[in-house]
């Protein structure tokens, strides 16, 4: 699936995924290939990604997420370097 992570500032992250657990503001939670469609908000705290190349984790502010067509959009109010 695509996932992109975009801050108001730049874009932070752009790629294909095979997972992505997020710190959503009720609980963490775990997005999959063919997820069903999804909005919901995020708590600060680590976005972690797996793909081809491994894992990789980058920590939120906060902010929103959307899930459709195997499209996911993060909408970060900020990422910790």
């Amino acid at each position: 699936m695509h996932l992109e992570i975009i801050t108001p500032d730049r874009k932070v992250f752009e790629g294909e995924v095979t997972a992505a657990q997020f710190p959503g503001a009720d609980g963490s939670f775990e997005v999959l290939n063919n997820h069903a469609p999804l909005i919901a908000t995020l708590k600060a705290g680590d976005v972690t990604l797996t793909g081809a190349s491994g894992r990789e984790v980058i920590r939120i502010e906060g902010g929103v997420v959307e899930v459709l067509r195997n499209n996911v959009i993060v909408l970060a109010e900020g990422v910790v370097a």
